[in-house]
């Protein structure tokens, strides 16, 4: 832009544009599959559809792109599971992978499966390597790896590999062909629990589920019977590979920088799980500039207004009130103000119409445009919804607060104000410090009961299908201190949206 121009007047259709197609992603991992192939280092980022495309046409460069980009969105598989699991012997890493495998419907890769691959030259290859120097190089490892990433289960379900990799060198073979986890999982414990724990391990030779002979040991005759020892599990064999597993995984790590969770093993199994699980469903936060656009649904006495003040408090963004608004343009005696004011007196609802007249007006402002906005009070049914909708004001985070009945009755028929000083009081939280206050507050007509129950009537009439508009909105339990919902806010803004496909 001209800087001699300024102040720039960003239309709000440019920053929303941006964000709804993730122009900003796409640029950036433009830059980031750049760096990958020239210093052999993955972006790592899990990326929309499109950005996906885009990285996989800079890796493999493919001579004729079109037959490339169609093999690709034909497969839709951007959403499926592409997980590493590491972690030093006895750290339980393959019963997680073999847990989350049937959890999410995936394929779990050992080095064991892939060299058992029918029908594979490279296995071959690998197993008589193996058979006889008891490794596999790093190179036919990866290529083992590349080969059954190309069935078609991998390709639909996805993947889950255990302890692959072991060393930085095949972690950076790994990227250098493309293959990039969107979640890598290290499970650690101390080297006496480690120990411990493989000296009584046994393993089940028909379904290779791991068992304990103090922890675990299964309460079946005939799989005790068939339960079998491996090799190299002796303490002095343990502390052997526990201390070349440290060397080499700390010049593992900084290869996924962004995409690392280290979880202790050192409790029980079904929490590790659980806690991997909650991993593997998260969505990883971009680096993309966000422009916060906030939406408080709820019914009266919900908390909107202190929770809208306190995002704007904090975050700096707008706090639009949309009865202040028309409120305002009528004090401003504005042409939209002349309209709104017949309907005041008479004490009706203003048009949809006006109000979006007023509401557009104020949105399309530059403070809303580079600061962001949280919006409450508007839209209260569906109709109003596809309105605001249409006219380009999409929110990015909506937020239903839900407080029970009894609760919005306590909240609001006991407010009080005092007539003589103005000071707001409430009959059970703040109750007047004298008699003769008290004698002398008045209850606002709009907080009689009969008035809260139409009102709360009315909202929850319309509840459901503004909750069916906006699919990705969250609930929240707004019957609780205003600080704690403000936490559950607060961290549905600044986190990704919640995953809901697997």
């Amino acid at each position: 832009m001209d800087a001699t121009t300024d102040p720039h007047l960003i239309p709000p259709e440019m920053p929303e544009y941006g964000e709804a197609n993730h122009i900003f992603e796409m640029m950036q991992v433009t830059g980031a599959s750049l760096l990958s192939r020239d210093k052999k280092v993955a972006a790592g980022d899990r990326l929309p559809r499109y950005q996906n495309l885009l990285e996989q046409l800079l890796i493999h460069q493919p001579q004729d792109p079109i037959p490339f980009m169609i093999e690709h969105l034909s497969r839709d598989n951007d959403n499926v599971p592409k997980i590493v699991i590491l972690g030093p012997p006895a750290s339980g890493k393959t019963t997680i992978a073999m847990w989350l495998c049937k959890h999410l419907n995936s394929n779990l890769l050992t080095m064991e499966n892939l060299m058992a691959k029918e029908f594979s030259n490279l296995a071959n290859e690998a197993m008589n390597h193996y058979q006889r120097f008891k490794t596999v190089p790093s190179r036919l490892l990866v290529s083992l790896i590349q080969e059954r990433l190309k069935d078609e289960d991998c390709i639909r379900r996805g993947w889950i590999l255990d302890g692959i990799p072991e060393t930085r060198e095949q972690a950076l073979m790994i990227q250098t062909v493309g293959i990039m986890p969107r979640h890598v999982i290290v499970l650690s414990a101390p080297d006496t629990v480690l120990i411990e724990r493989n000296v009584g391990k046994r393993i089940d030779p028909h379904t290779r589920e791991i068992y304990h002979t103090t922890f675990d040991w299964p309460p079946e005759p005939e799989i005790q019977d068939r339960l079998v020892m491996p090799e190299g599990i002796s303490e002095l064999e343990t502390a052997e590979k526990l201390m070349e597993y440290h060397r080499n995984i700390v010049r593992i790590l900084p290869s996924y920088p962004k995409i690392l969770k280290v979880i202790s093993s050192d409790q029980p199994c079904v929490d590790v799980f659980y806690q991997a699980l909650t991993y593997a469903q998260t969505n990883h936060r971009s680096n993309a500039p966000f422009t916060p656009r906030v939406l408080l649904c709820g019914p009266v006495g919900s908390g909107k207004s202190l929770q809208a003040a306190l995002l704007a408090q904090k975050y700096g963004l707008v706090n639009v009130c949309c009865g202040q608004l028309l409120k305002g343009a009528v004090a401003d005696k504005s042409n939209l103000g002349a309209l709104i004011q017949p309907f005041f007196e008479k004490k009706m609802a203003v048009p949809d119409s006006i109000i979006l007249k007023v509401l557009t007006q104020r949105l399309k402002e530059r403070d809303c445009v580079q600061k962001g906005w949280v919006l409450h009070g508007f839209p209260r049914d569906l109709d109003q919804a596809h309105l605001l909708d249409s006219l380009g004001h999409k929110a990015n985070r909506v937020f239903f607060l839900n407080v029970p009945f009894d609760s919005v009755i306590e909240r609001l028929t006991l407010r009080r104000t005092d007539p003589v000083t103005g000071e707001r009081y409430h009959l059970m939280y703040k109750p007047p410090p004298t008699i003769e206050i008290q004698s002398r507050l008045l209850q606002n007509p709009k907080d009689a009961e009969e008035q809260v129950k139409l009102k709360m009537d009315l909202f929850y009439r319309n509840s459901a299908d503004l909750e069916a508009f906006y699919a990705h909105a969250i609930t929240i339990n707004a019957d609780q201190d205003p600080y704690t919902v403000f936490e559950y806010i607060e961290s549905g803004i600044i986190n990704p949206l919640p995953k809901k496909i697997i």
